[in-house]
């Protein structure tokens, strides 16, 4: 649509690739953590029709954040903020997972806050695993307040140092934030929704399919729909979210898992 820009972070590939491919009438901005990546996917999303343009940013950086926003300002009306960037516990650093996943969408969200204007939307990626983490006084603050100096070490007392486990509190911190920043947005006609996938078959998922095939086969046992889920799934559920005819869902989270999680959580 003319004039109309969706930004999509870590859209060089995976579920942010396929967002930018569902969401083609738009104008699209890219951006991802190196300018090859970057390059790369906007000639490749040009070559197959799509009005698209990128810049890099490391999204853990805030004047980073804040060149992705003036290089957005310049493309037209931002329509949605597609934020599917983030790292997985195979990475094994807490403190990195902290960083990307969490800390680094309260920067974003904050950042791109005077953009969003009336009938817009942020989309937050959170995950499944977010939904394990159970409630907790203790850490639900430093959750929702990433910011503050003592945010990582709160949590860190609760993971036993797996990134993994961080991973999980993160997206927990996501969905917290979705929630926390609705009323805000709302002020403003601007909506906030966060989506959780489940096992997606990213080249993360490919690469755990190979290193833990009993874990991921057990997991496809127990979903009801009987399939791990495409890229497209998401790309799908995005679609419909950047519509007005969504218009009234915000401040929630959209599970999209195949149903796995129902079986999980007995």
């Amino acid at each position: 649509m003319e004039n109309q820009v969706i930004l999509i972070t870590g859209g060089a590939g995976g579920i942010g690739l396929s967002c930018a491919y569902g969401l083609k009438e738009y104008k699209i901005v890219i951006t991802d953590y190196t300018s090859e990546m970057v390059t790369k996917t906007v000639d490749q999303l040009k070559a197959d029709g799509v009005d698209a343009v990128g810049i890099d940013c490391y999204i853990t950086n805030q004047k980073s954040i804040a060149r992705l926003v003036e290089f957005t300002k310049t493309q037209g009306s931002l329509k949605a903020v597609i934020h599917s960037a983030g790292v997985s516990g195979s990475v094994n650093n807490p403190r990195l997972v902290f960083d990307v996943n969490l800390l680094a969408t309260y920067h974003l969200v904050q950042a791109f806050k005077p953009l969003l204007k009336k009938g817009s939307i942020m989309i937050l990626l959170s995950s499944m695993m977010g939904h394990t983490v159970p409630a907790n006084e203790a850490y639900d603050p430093a959750l929702r307040n990433p910011q503050q100096p003592n945010a990582f070490s709160t949590i860190e007392a609760f993971i036993d140092n797996s990134a993994d486990m961080m991973y999980n509190f993160a997206k927990r911190g996501v969905l917290l934030l979705t929630k926390d920043f609705a009323m805000e947005l709302g002020k403003n006609g601007v909506r906030i929704v966060s989506v959780s996938p489940g096992v997606i078959m990213t080249p993360m998922a490919e690469k755990a399919l190979t290193e833990h095939p009993e874990i991921m086969e057990q997991t496809l046992k127990m979903t009801p729909m009987a399939r791990y889920g495409q890229s497209e799934d998401i790309a799908k559920a995005v679609r419909f979210l950047v519509s007005d005819d969504a218009g009234f869902i915000t401040g929630t989270d959209i599970l999209i898992d195949g149903g796995v999680l129902t079986q999980m959580m007995k």
